[in-house]
């Protein structure tokens, strides 16, 4: 006796088709499950006898064989526990399921049905072949109804999806309603209106919003550096549904899709003890790391000369490529990765160098050491670095509020559209990511604003992505003014954020 069930794997973040082929035979029972399973789904053969058994079934005194094809494709996690099962009950006379039907689920041994990850691009991936029927986890039901155009069915227990093949129960397939979870993208407990003063540093996090640039915060403890990064994701422009969904299969596949879709930016903050693995993802079963759950929002790396050498100099392929490929005996998967990164660092052991008020008690020697943890292709890879000074006084005590993060956001979106416009033929989102052809193409500079960047080039004798750098984020401070050309004081502003920070110099007698 043979029969077919559908389920689904994930391969990075992509999700196909697994058929389940379950063969019951006379001979000595056993239960074997082949075709490249690793070890938790061999596990699957107990978790389901116990199940069935548990629930008033006993499977039948004959071989059973279970293959997962295509046999080809290394298969993971325990979420073939429920196809499985249907399987044997459909072999057995229990039930009879629809052939287009697709299970993914993993069974406690009562029966139950527990949530797994990857649901939501299994679904996805499965809806383009023609799929409409799916029945998951009760957990995850949200999730997989996000792909719209499908009928997904939450189930909490065996018996219960039993006793609904029967016609004894009815279970309501999952309805979410994705324009309404859209809706909330701007809900956030924080603004950018809570920082004090800090003009300069919150001009650089604009334009960082606007055209997706790397930035550097460098300053003394307590300046607010941390509060001004973490807020930067209230003025970025929201996330389209194509990038919510995008997003959603990364946290799915991690096992962290709280809300069945993401529609705020992420924002990742790992701490600087994090090994390279998990920064860029890997593993035996290889999973996305930080760098790829940040994808299309922020990636923010708190006291930056702390991390690892090994592990920062790991963010430099993803930051030029937007994505990262993690090899392992068994394949290479690839994983998204577009972010903004900001760093944040003292500028030296003590924090205070360069602290107007108090004096750093750090040698000359002990300073440079502690700032060329930040290697040079490192720093050559982040277009915007500002110091931040403490806040004055006057600008604590002052009762005006700032600039809020929807007023500022404003300005982001539009710059934003300007950008959608200019790449609608390209794949290139942002000015962060023109290509060197793009920049020839759109940074149209006017008379005087050559003649500046001639002199600045002359001068400080940047490197060739300094250059680009440079023209990318002048086109950003021109697009945020609504200006078709780069001006001179575009390039101004522009280099004031390559150049005039004090990371790097050092005073005489320090």
């Amino acid at each position: 006796m043979f029969c077919r069930v559908k389920s689904g794997g994930v391969l990075g973040i992509d999700g196909f088709l697994v058929d389940v082929e379950v063969d019951i035979a006379p001979g000595l029972p056993q239960f074997n499950i082949v075709g490249l399973p690793d070890k938790a789904i061999n596990e699957a053969k107990d978790r389901v006898r116990s199940a069935l058994k548990n629930i008033g079934f006993q499977l039948p005194a004959k071989r059973i064989t279970v293959n997962l094809s295509p046999s080809n494709l290394r298969k993971q996690g325990t979420l073939y526990d429920l196809p499985i099962a249907i399987g044997i009950l459909k072999l057995t006379g229990v039930l009879d399921v629809d052939e287009d039907a697709v299970f993914v689920g993993e069974l406690s041994l009562d029966g139950k049905v527990n949530p797994v990850n990857g649901v939501l691009p299994i679904v996805l991936s499965l809806k383009q072949k023609g799929f409409r029927k799916f029945f998951v986890p009760k957990e995850n039901a949200k999730e997989g109804a996000i792909a719209q155009g499908v009928e997904v069915f939450g189930v909490s227990s065996l018996e219960q999806l039993i006793r609904f093949f029967r016609g004894e129960e009815n279970i309501e397939s999952e309805k979410v309603d994705v324009n309404a979870l859209l809706s909330k993208a701007f809900d956030y407990s924080i603004d950018l209106a809570d920082v004090k003063g800090q003009y300069q540093a919150k001009r650089a996090l604009e334009i960082s919003a606007a055209g997706m640039h790397n930035l550097l915060l460098i300053g003394p403890p307590g300046a607010g550096k941390s509060m001004l990064a973490k807020r930067i994701v209230t003025i970025l422009p929201p996330l389209t549904l194509e990038e919510a969904l995008e997003v959603s299969k990364i946290y799915s596949v991690a096992g962290i899709l709280k809300e069945g879709l993401m529609v705020h930016r992420p924002f990742r903050s790992p701490h600087y003890t994090a090994s390279e693995v998990a920064l860029i993802g890997g593993g035996s079963n290889p999973m996305p790391g930080e760098i790829s759950l940040a994808h299309r929002g922020v990636l923010f790396l708190d006291e930056m000369v702390e991390f690892s050498r090994r592990a920062l100099e790991s963010l430099r392929q993803p930051i030029e490529d937007g994505y990262v490929t993690v090899s392992r005996v068994g394949g290479r998967i690839t994983f998204p990765a577009s972010f903004i990164l900001i760093g944040a660092t003292n500028p030296c052991p003590c924090g205070n160098y360069g602290n107007p008020y108090k004096a750093c008690t750090c040698s000359l020697s002990q300073i440079r050491t502690y700032q060329a943890k930040l290697s040079g292709p490192i720093l050559d890879r982040i277009d915007l670095k500002v110091w931040v000074e403490p806040v004055e006084v006057q600008d604590l005590i002052n009762p005006n509020v700032g600039e809020s993060s929807k007023e500022v956001r404003e300005r982001v979106i539009k710059a934003y559209q300007i950008q959608r416009e200019r790449f609608k033929d390209s794949k290139t989102k942002f000015n962060a990511q023109m290509t060197e052809k793009e920049i020839e193409k759109y940074c149209v500079l006017t008379a005087s604003a050559k003649t500046l960047l001639e002199r600045i080039m002359n001068k400080l004798h940047l490197s060739g992505r300094s250059y680009s750098k440079l023209l990318k984020v002048s086109r950003t401070i021109a697009d945020l003014e609504g200006e078709e050309k780069i001006r001179e004081d575009h390039i101004s502003e522009a280099i004031h954020y390559r150049v005039e920070e004090k990371l790097l110099t050092f005073k005489d007698g320090v």
